[in-house]
Parts: structure tokens; sequence; C-alpha cells
């Protein structure tokens, strides 16, 4: 057992080693600020922290089962267990009646995602490596099954502004449409494992063989998914108190520090692949995050919080939200259709985020 434990213990690298020894570090203080006291915003900033680290921490070893799989499984893999610590969040959240902050994380995510993490991306391969390539079908694909994922989840809240018949049934729509999209993302999965010539060249040209064995990256997948459900609920538990005492909007809290912290994965993944010049992998992981979320987080949040008996989530958001989420849409398709990025228009996408973020700063 010793032997073994030496053998996986040489396979971590110094950033490994960084990543894991902060992670419990910030777990730990999360634990006596959650316990012990040391007032709302000092919880709120160590929860928040662990869990950044922690996804960080299911971002490695997902890549490095990955890595035996192939780019697309990766992608997916990053992109689904990625978000375990927003939906922990999120259900926590919903257990604590802050609706509001979650409808706001959901499409703060896909903000994220779309403007932030994706102009980062740009902005630092783009600088490093020039104008990078993103010209293949599969990429095409992806930004084309995003933008109509995101356009069916937000239907009901056009049929809810519109004032149809089905407004009054806004409960029974989102179930309905939940159920829709989640049959879709399993009609789509194996499609998104497949691997793409022009990914699966990119990957063996530049990628490193697989560090960790599979039982050290289980291990410490599976210890980071259980630390991040307790962690989120001293998050959650932090949240409304530290938003009181800065004075920050839910609107705010759940587009931006929520579904940053939640994020991080795709924060530090999509941006080591560009600097890296794997462009296409890059964008591959960042799109797949907000296509799951629409296709599979809401979805499933939306269930949930029936089942559960929490407070209600529907699909209808807020028309601020709603036109926040068209743009990111809309931009991000444009600009990567072309096949092509540089890092003026990942400059644009971060400044459009900053804009909007800055319009929710008082509701």
């Amino acid at each position: 057992m010793s032997s073994m434990t030496t053998a996986g213990a040489r396979t971590l690298v110094r950033s490994d080693v960084i990543v894991i020894g902060g992670g419990v570090v910030a777990v730990v203080l999360a634990a006596l600020t959650r316990f012990v006291g040391g007032g709302a915003v000092l919880a709120f900033a160590c929860a928040a922290l662990a869990v950044t680290l922690l996804a960080s921490l299911v971002g490695r070893s997902v890549e490095q089962l990955g890595d035996r799989f192939g780019p697309g499984a990766t992608g997916v893999l990053q992109s689904a267990l990625g978000n375990l610590p927003e939906l922990f969040i999120a259900l926590f959240a919903l257990r604590a009646g802050l609706v509001d902050v979650v409808k706001a994380a959901l499409i703060g995510s896909i903000l994220a995602n779309l403007l932030l993490v994706l102009g980062l991306c740009f902005v630092v391969g783009g600088l490093k490596h020039g104008t990078q390539k993103l010209d293949s079908e599969r990429a095409r694909s992806i930004i084309v099954l995003m933008v109509l994922s995101v356009a069916a989840l937000v239907l009901p809240s056009l049929a809810h502004f519109l004032h149809t018949p089905a407004s009054k049934h806004e409960n029974t729509l989102s179930l309905i449409v939940s159920a829709i999209l989640l049959l879709l993302f399993v009609l789509t999965l194996p499609a998104s494992l497949r691997r793409g010539s022009n990914l699966q060249t990119e990957e063996s040209m530049q990628a490193a063989p697989p560090r960790w064995p599979v039982a050290l990256a289980v291990g410490l997948l599976a210890l980071a998914a259980v630390l991040a459900a307790f962690v989120s609920d001293w998050f959650v538990h932090a949240l409304e108190p530290a938003m009181a005492t800065l004075h920050i909007s839910d609107a705010f809290a759940g587009l931006v520090i929520v579904a940053i912290a939640g994020n991080a994965i795709e924060n530090v993944v999509g941006v080591q692949l560009a600097a890296k010049n794997r462009s296409e992998y890059a964008f591959s992981v960042v799109i797949n995050s907000p296509m799951q979320i629409a296709l599979v987080l809401a979805p499933v949040l939306v269930i949930l919080s029936q089942v559960l008996g929490f407070a209600a989530l529907t699909l209808v958001f807020s028309p601020m939200l709603i036109v926040s989420v068209a743009i990111a849409v809309i931009l991000s398709a444009f600009i990567t259709f072309d096949g092509e990025s540089n890092w003026i228009e990942g400059a644009a996408l971060i400044a459009v985020y900053v804009i909007i973020a800055a319009s929710f700063w008082w509701g």
C-alpha cells in the first residue's frame, strides 16, 4: 500500500501539489470561519476560495482521466463534473430560498464562459501565438448546438413576458422544457464524445502523456466532489450576510460572484490550453460548459427543486438577463464562426462582460 502511495506521489508535479495543498488549507479555513467565527465577509471569502480550488482539483483529475479517452470526452467530463460545485451551491441556495441568486447564477455562468473566459483565451492565445484557428466542423457544430440549447432555455421567459396562455403555467412549462433539454443532451452525447479529426491531431501533437494513475485521479476526484458539497453549504450560509455587509444585490451576487466561483475550471483550464496554442481544445472546453448549463444543469435544478421541496425554480428569467444572454450568444457565435480568433476580439468580449456585470451592480 505504501509503495502504491509513493508511486502515485511521484506522478504529482509541483503545481499539482500546490493545488491539492491549497485546497486542503482553504477547506480548513472555510470550516473554521463557518463554525468558529471570523465575520461574514471572511467566511464568505474562505468558502469562495475553497470552492474555486476544489473546482480546480476536479478539473485536473478529470483532465488526467480524459487524456485516456481523447479531447471530446475530456471536454464533456470537465464541463459536466466541473459544474458539480455550481450544482451544490445552487441546491443549497434554493433550499435557503435564494431563487433570484440561482437564476442570475445560471445566466451568469453562461455569460462568464462565453464572454469572460472565451475572451481571456483569445487574449492570452492571441498575444502569445497570434491569430489562432478554430476552423473545424466540430467547432462549428458545438457553437450551433450551444446557440440552440440556450434559445430553448429562454423560451419560457418569452412566453411569460409576451403574456401568452402558457405564462399562467410556468412551472409546468419549465418542467416540460427541462425534460426535453435533458433528452436532447442524451441524444447529442455520443457526438460530443466522438474524437474530432482536427482536435485529435492537435491533442496528439501537443498533449503530454497521462501523469496520474487512474486510482489517484478517481480518488482525488471523489474527495474533491465530497468536500465541494460541504463547502458549497458553507458558501451559501455566508452568502446572505456577506451580501448585506458589502451591499451587494442578489442579481450581482449570482451573475458575477457565484458564477465565477462555480466556473473556476473553465477559467483556468481554458486559458492554459489557449496559452499552449491548443486553441480548438480550449474552445471545446469553454463552449461545452454553457451548453451543458442549458442542457443539463438548469433542467436538473428545475426538476430537483420540485422533487426535493425546495423553493421552486422555473425557467422564467428577468428581461435584462434574457437580453444579456442573447447578446453573449450572438457575439460569441459571430466571432468564432469565421474559424479564427485574435486578442482584439478577446478584449472586446471581456469589455462587454464587464459592462453587463456593472449594469447588475444595483440589482
